[in-house]
């Protein structure tokens, strides 16, 4: 047509071609001692990756991360894929782990009741300790850092759990059954391992940065700012962040795998310190002294009886003869490449309420604390972790696709069968940072978009099992839907 065309799916054509999440059947087993110490764990893992393979990133990410933040000396881990007639899966929020953490919690809290042992009790005793970080679990992996016994400290104090059993009561006089369940959760974010970053200090008075990380949502503007303003000594409101244009942008590594905060940070960071060096050498040549006698401090170049700021700087550099390196002025570009993956932790706790009567589940608390390393932004992290807990308790409770076995035809046409979460849906999140730094680069950063999903399936699950033991309910298969956990009940009733 010599013209630009798109097209506009409807949502029966996406329920047949878009990705999915996740679709993993999963077997794991846990050989405990007497005394509750985690000795053993195996898990078998099988993925279905639809029609075709788009990417084997849940299979492979789930795995290596089978055994949590616990302490279990040694594991067997099996992963296969599988081809089906569905659409393709693909990586979702914290791709394959939630799925492996809710297998590993599901199967702790099933041990301790069967053992009898308290299980906050159970996970304390086999948590990771601080002081064996760097930690290599039994899958060959190094978690970076984490304090694992503090995050599940700070959530049982917020969740007020010592005290949940008067709640419990106080719901069995209305008839509904309360519930409590806590999660720990280790994921791990990489992502590209490389990133550039531009810096250009403008003499009308403010300094972009471009990078290639393409915001989606996630606060990049704000955040981004904060460092290089921090670094350059300067006003956030005078760094401009440029992203997403092609025509400026010359290369980057993307918005994914929780990488952008970490990699661009990190780049941002060390594209300013050379900045400030070179600004040094500058205002050097423009007092008329050697650049070991400028001093920097506060966006501030000066020496005994001169002073420049970034900005009049850059005016004095534009009207001389710079040569050789320092022919661009005040410009820099800086490249950095990071190979090391980080492992951001946490802990939820999830209080429900059940109507036995109709199945429905009411989720009346829900605490998250999260170490994502240094947090940049506590607002940004802040609404990041919402939006986490939504997308992982969305798919612990509604979230279904069925598809017909014979053909391939999804049962599931638009959002009237299939249900996503709504805010109504939530109670008001109790949210808690505890921040330990990673080694891995120079601000300590981990990631802080995917972990509270990670612990949502398991701890929500939890919750709605311990809500149900009465009835001697053991399991439950997600998502637990209404009309699932009300057959639940019936079946328990009935055995």
């Amino acid at each position: 047509l010599t013209r630009p065309i798109k097209f506009t799916a409807t949502r029966a054509d996406s329920f047949v071609s878009d990705l999915q999440g996740r679709d993993l059947v999963t077997t794991v087993e846990l050989a405990v001692a007497e005394d509750g110490q985690f000795l053993a764990y195996r898990a078998s893992n099988v993925s279905n990756v639809g029609a075709r393979v788009v990417s084997l990133s849940p299979l492979g990410k789930g795995i290596a991360l089978v055994t949590g933040g616990y302490d279990i000396p040694i594991a067997t881990a099996r992963a296969r894929a599988v081809f089906t007639n569905t659409v393709p899966t693909q990586a979702y929020r914290s791709s394959g782990r939630p799925e492996v953490i809710h297998a590993l919690e599901r199967l702790i809290d099933t041990v301790a009741y069967e053992l009898k042992i308290d299980p906050i009790e159970l996970r304390r005793r086999n948590l990771v300790k601080t002081d064996a970080m760097p930690y290599k679990n039994p899958l060959g992996i190094f978690y970076d850092s984490g304090d694992y016994t503090e995050n599940m400290n700070i959530a049982l104090e917020l969740s007020e759990w010592k005290t949940f059993s008067s709640r419990r009561a106080k719901a069995q006089e209305q008839g509904k059954c309360r519930g409590i369940g806590i999660a720990n959760y280790v994921e791990s974010s990489i992502g590209a391992p490389s990133e550039r970053a531009e810096l250009h200090v403008n003499p009308a008075g403010f300094v972009s940065v471009i990078v290639g990380t393409q915001p989606t949502g996630q606060g990049h503007e704000t955040s981004f700012a904060q460092v290089a303003a921090d670094v350059l000594g300067i006003r956030t409101d005078l760094v401009e962040i440029v992203t997403s244009d092609t025509d400026v942008v010359s290369f980057g590594g993307g918005s994914h795998s929780g990488r952008s905060m970490r990699h661009a940070a990190t780049v941002i960071c060390l594209a300013a310190e050379e900045l400030i060096h070179r600004g040094r050498r500058i205002a050097g040549l423009a007092f008329g002294s050697d650049e070991t006698e400028v001093d920097f401090s506060n966006g501030q170049f000066s020496t005994m009886d001169q002073s420049l700021d970034w900005f009049e700087l850059a005016q004095q550099a534009s009207k001389m003869q710079l040569s050789g390196d320092l022919a661009g002025g005040l410009s820099i570009t800086k490249d950095n490449e990071m190979h090391t993956p980080v492992f951001p932790n946490g802990c939820a706790v999830c209080e429900v309420e059940v109507d036995p009567e109709t199945g429905v589940t009411l989720i009346k608390r829900y605490v998250a604390v999260d170490d994502v390393g240094r947090v940049i932004n506590p607002l940004i992290v802040d609404g990041q972790t919402h939006g986490s807990i939504a997308q992982g308790v969305g798919q612990a409770l509604w979230e279904q696709c069925l598809t017909d076995r014979e053909s391939g035809q999804p049962l599931m046409g638009s959002l009237m069968d299939y249900t996503i979460p709504r805010a109504d849906d939530f109670p008001f999140f109790i949210t808690e940072l505890n921040e330990v730094l990673s080694p891995t680069n120079p601000l300590g950063i981990k990631s802080g978009g995917e972990g509270p999903t990670t612990a949502a399936l398991a701890v929500v699950i939890n919750a709605i099992v311990d809500a149900l033991r009465e009835y001697g309910v053991t399991d439950i298969e997600l998502p637990a839907t209404p009309y699932r956990v009300w057959q639940t009940i019936q079946s328990a009733r009935a055995a």
